[in-house]
């Protein structure tokens, strides 16, 4: 056997359990979070073996399993800004805002969430100069009325509690004023879904004032990545069987199947 070949095979002797899932652990760590396909490629395991690993190490407090994978326990109520969050994903979120525009019909009233997903669809929609009417806690949203002349939209702020870090209102006079209003469509993203058909938020405020949305819309649309099918938030807002619509971009093919399993029509874009 050549140097090389030794090498290579030296590489790839099998792992015992404990050594195996001791490495998946320090993957997670240095890494955040981990596939149950990289961990196959790495390290010549079985889906099954890997998930597997994965749940003995989530028993043990070291990871949080996620659909197709796992994440850094404590991931779950991390939340990045939502400039940062502004330039993740642009192509996908483009994607989508064109898709969700082309539901909107003139003289229809229109909720749009505080995530940066739907900030691209009131963005499109001021480019278009419909006339609607836009119910919204996010203050991007917002000032676009202050730079942009849209003189057939109008809009309606919910005030509240201002979380600096999303630049949203929340709280309980955020959710007394979508309550107090009723809206054709909403537009909205979550942190992340769990595979039995949760929609999740990092943060218990943000989540109320989705699921106000969500109850007071006669067609939630929810818009999401295929990244959203690999983590959750810290807090329940909905299950996917309140929503009319998903408007969904290089989603896995199971995800789709549980948002359609619970009678959610499913829009590839």
């Amino acid at each position: 056997m050549g140097k090389n070949e030794h090498k290579k095979s030296s590489r790839r002797r099998p792992l015992v359990p404990e050594e195996r899932r001791e490495r998946i652990a320090r993957l997670v760590e240095e890494a955040g979070s981990v596939k149950v396909a990289m961990l196959e490629e790495e390290f010549g395991i079985s889906p099954m073996t890997a998930r597997r690993d994965l749940l003995a190490l989530e028993r043990e407090g070291r990871v949080q399993r996620t659909h197709g994978g796992a994440i850094l326990p404590g991931f779950a109520g991390h939340e990045d800004s939502f400039q940062r969050r502004m330039g993740e994903n642009v192509v996908a979120k483009e994607r989508l805002a064109r898709a969700a525009s082309g539901l909107v019909e003139a003289g229809e009233a229109v909720f749009i969430d505080s995530s940066t997903t739907a900030y691209h669809v009131a963005k499109r929609l001021f480019e278009k100069g419909l006339r609607v009417t836009i119910l919204t806690n996010c203050v991007p949203v917002m000032e676009l009325f202050s730079g942009n002349r849209a003189p057939r939209m109008s809009l309606v702020g919910t005030g509240g509690s201002l979380r600096r870090l999303t630049l949203s209102f929340v709280g309980p006079h955020a959710v007394r004023t979508v309550n107090a209003h009723f809206a054709d469509k909403l537009f909205f993203s979550v942190k992340g879904i769990t595979p039995d058909g949760y929609l999740t938020d990092p943060d218990p405020l943000e989540a109320e004032v989705k699921r106000a949305m969500i109850e007071h819309s006669e067609e939630p649309v929810l818009l999401v990545d295929g990244s959203k099918f690999e983590r959750r938030g810290l807090s329940a807002i909905a299950h996917a069987s309140q929503l009319s619509r998903a408007l969904v971009v290089d989603a896995p093919e199971e995800g789709i199947r549980a948002l359609q399993e619970a009678g959610v029509e499913v829009r590839r874009v």
